[in-house]
């Protein structure tokens, strides 16, 4: 009801000041703002609620605004059906009021039905009354329309903005930081009164051109489209318009009034015109400023989960660094073995875990908290508050994720999650260190088994052996782009009085130092490779670098009777490690039956299945394998009759203990014995003096490698020496002392 009435008061009101234009009931008024209030009650509420139009012009006519009785019911009817029927055409051509251009000429559109029906059915009744000469018709109407046009462009914007509903969802709606300040509006509202005054006396002053004054408040409309929001482009519009339309249809101010129709067609058209330009305006610089910041959250926000990604969190810590936004603590979280979700129940539920356990963070922030997605499975929470109290918050947090479930198909899915803590001061900690401080203990949580909080220590030293992993990890991929590693050879000789043909070595990998040009051995880079996920692409880089090598040399290749080439874990269970594994053999010029790969124990019982395909499918090609590390995993004898190798390689623990242990040697014998039963041979490791090399072949093992037969050398000097690895271990050991 409440509404009703102050819809009935400004309908009235803007007819009280439109009767202002005429001289008497028989003229139609040349502004009639009334119009825009009814078309923008339509538009906003709905057609249900424009009973206020019949009810405000009955009024008007029966106290301020006099009228033959004839006319009554075709008034009523104009400025009742005109803003339905522009209503109508809004609703039917889909457009929603919105400050957009597309959205600015769609309701223009529905304002010119609104006008054609309202001026049609009034200037009708004006000639059935006989306030008109039917002759007048057609220059009431053009009068009428254009006084209804006015009213629109003039009122409905304004109208609609202001009684816009708020709490508006949309993300990318300006906010106050894209307009001006207060002090600039202030400055303008002086300025366009100063503006309007100007134009009053310039009038005044009866200059010929007085009325070309008006591209002063013109420009500052402009500015406020451009600088301020649209509700202030609207209501300076409005105003500027009723104060010009005053001036110069109530002939104010020296300006003379319009005396014949096309005075007063002119007239109009232009202050139509004048308020349309800057609603264009700025219904266009709006969609602009909406375009702007819909890419800017696309760039800073994640699709899957509507977080703020890896970009927003690098701005928002620089900023809490800097002073400029809350936070005073950053965790990093990574999900526990995320990979399993995606191989085990595919990756649409992987998604739908990712999106649940964002929810989950997302509920239990408090005030300056902000949550940020910034990998595949890794958040970031930049916390604010006591620091005393955020371990024990993210202990809380931790709890929850672990108790979380998801349904999902025919599973429930759960995770657990490892994080990494570090406090911080303004001015105390750059962005970098802050970032390798949370990683490196997010990364010491993970290696602790996961599923915990890790406070990060920023003593440099504990920092140093923290990082050291991940920096191997950052040199590894540097190594294999830039072509770093490179191969060494070490011999692998028979124990027995049977020699074989040709060089049988295992090929051992080095990375170039670049910047001091030191060969790093494996044991610098592997355990990073192995940790960061880079076992894979190690070992293609191996398999290519090595055959690479021999195919590259035929005569090289002519004298290898086998090449054993290291796998690390990962490669056993990578499908596309296999994939490539087999077509590089089966498409390389060195003979598959020359080739022999080497995997650990501990790693092919991991995933025994998988390891056995590799196995099956390599093999199918004559590769031959070898299972390394052999006797670490003692308990894994059940597993020899699936794993098809060809040798045993016994560790070198057992090797080297051989001549103080009865435990090493009953482990040695146990192997070689159980390796001849499957018809294997067997490979001693660390194979170092002339006692290790008799007990050896006392024990019946088939081959020895170490130090005491042949030092590992660059593979071009290891081809460049005369072939060494058909030598009995007499004649290597010869060699070994004449060398020396």
């Amino acid at each position: 009801m409440l509404r009703f009435i102050l819809l009935t008061g400004l309908y009235l009101l803007g007819t009280w000041y439109a009767t202002a234009f005429i001289g008497g009931p028989a003229q139609v008024t040349l502004f009639w703002p009334s119009a825009g209030i009814a078309f923008g009650a339509v538009l906003r509420y709905g057609w249900r609620q424009a009973l206020f139009i019949p009810v405000a012009v009955l009024i008007a006519h029966l106290t301020f605004v006099k009228v033959p009785l004839a006319f009554l019911p075709f008034s009523v009817l104009a400025n009742f059906l005109g803003p339905l029927a522009g209503g109508y055409a809004v609703n039917a051509s889909g457009v929603v009021p919105r400050v957009r251009v597309s959205s600015g000429f769609g309701m223009l559109r529905g304002g010119l039905a609104m006008v054609v029906v309202s001026g049609a059915i009034g200037t009708a009744g004006l000639v059935y009354s006989q306030m008109i000469a039917p002759s007048a018709f057609w220059p009431a109407l053009s009068k009428w329309a254009f006084g209804d046009l006015l009213g629109i462009i003039c009122i409905t914007p304004s109208f609609l903005l202001l009684l816009a509903p708020g709490g508006s969802t949309n993300p990318d709606l300006p906010v106050a930081g894209d307009y001006s300040d207060q002090r600039t509006k202030a400055l303008w509202v002086l300025a366009m009164a100063l503006a309007l005054g100007f134009v009053y006396w310039g009038g005044s002053q009866k200059g010929v051109y007085a009325l070309g004054m008006v591209a002063l408040p013109l420009t500052l409309l402009v500015w406020s489209a451009l600088r301020f929001e649209p509700t202030w482009t609207a209501l300076g519009t409005a105003v500027t318009v009723l104060f010009l339309t005053t001036l110069t249809g109530l002939g104010l101010a020296g300006f003379e009034a319009p005396t014949g129709s096309l005075d007063s067609a002119l007239l109009l058209g232009f202050m139509s015109l004048f308020g349309t330009i800057p609603l264009v305006l700025v219904a266009s610089l709006n969609e602009q400023r909406m375009a702007t910041r819909k890419v800017l959250r696309r760039a800073t926000t994640d699709a899957a989960t509507n977080l703020p990604n890896r970009a927003a969190f690098e701005e928002a810590v620089q900023r809490a660094l800097a002073g400029q936004g809350p936070g005073n603590a950053l965790a990093y979280l990574d999900l526990d073995h995320f990979t399993l979700i995606n191989d085990t129940a595919s990756h649409a539920a992987g998604d739908a875990l990712i999106h649940g356990i964002a929810s989950l963070l997302k509920a239990r922030l408090r005030e300056g908290d902000q949550l940020f997605r910034i990998g595949g499975d890794e958040f970031a929470l930049l916390l604010a508050g006591a620091a005393d109290t955020m371990e024990l918050r993210l202990q809380h947090l931790q709890r929850a994720v672990e108790n979380y479930r998801v349904g999902w198909q025919n599973h429930v899915l759960n995770i657990t999650v490892s994080i990494g803590l570090v406090t911080f001061k303004r001015g105390e900690i750059d962005y970098a260190r802050l970032l390798s401080l949370a990683d490196a203990a997010c990364f010491t949580a993970k290696e602790l088994g996961g599923n915990r909080v890790v406070p990060a220590s920023q003593e440099p030293g504990e920092m140093h052996e923290r990082t050291q992993a991940m920096h191997w990890a950052l040199r590894i991929r540097e190594a294999i782009d830039r072509n770093l590693f490179e191969l060494d050879c070490q011999s692998i000789a028979p124990l027995g009085d049977h020699p074989v043909e040709g060089r049988h070595f295992e090929v051992l990998l080095r990375m170039r130092d670049p910047q001091t040009g030191e060969r790093l051995a494996p044991d610098h880079f592997i355990p990073a490779a192995e940790r960061f996920q880079l076992g894979v692409a190690l070992d293609r880089h191996v398999v290519n670098l090595a055959l690479g090598w021999l195919e590259a040399r035929p005569d090289a290749a002519a004298q290898v009777h086998t090449c054993a080439i290291n796998l690390t874990a990962a490669s056993l269970v990578d499908e596309g490690f296999a994939t490539f594994l087999y077509h590089r053999v089966r498409n390389g010029k060195l003979p598959a039956f020359k080739v022999c790969f080497e995997v650990t124990e501990t790693s092919a019982v991991r995933d025994l299945s998988r390891a056995q395909g590799l196995i099956t499918r390599m093999r199918s090609l004559g590769c031959a394998f070898a299972l390394d590390d052999f006797g670490t995993g003692f308990c894994s004898f059940n597993y020899l009759r699936q794993l098809d190798v060809d040798y045993f390689k016994i560790d070198g623990s057992f090797v080297r203990d051989l001549e103080s242990s009865s435990l090493s040697m009953a482990v040695i014998r146990s192997i070689t014995d159980i390796a001849h039963v499957l018809n294997k041979q067997t490979i001693a490791e660390h194979t170092e003096n002339d006692a290790i090399f008799a007990s050896l072949r006392a024990l019946g093992v088939d081959m020895a490698q170490g130090f005491g037969i042949h030092r590992p050398e660059p593979i071009e000097s290891y081809f460049a020496r005369p072939s060494s690895a058909n030598a009995t271990v007499a004649q290597l050991q010869r060699h070994k002392i004449g060398s020396e």
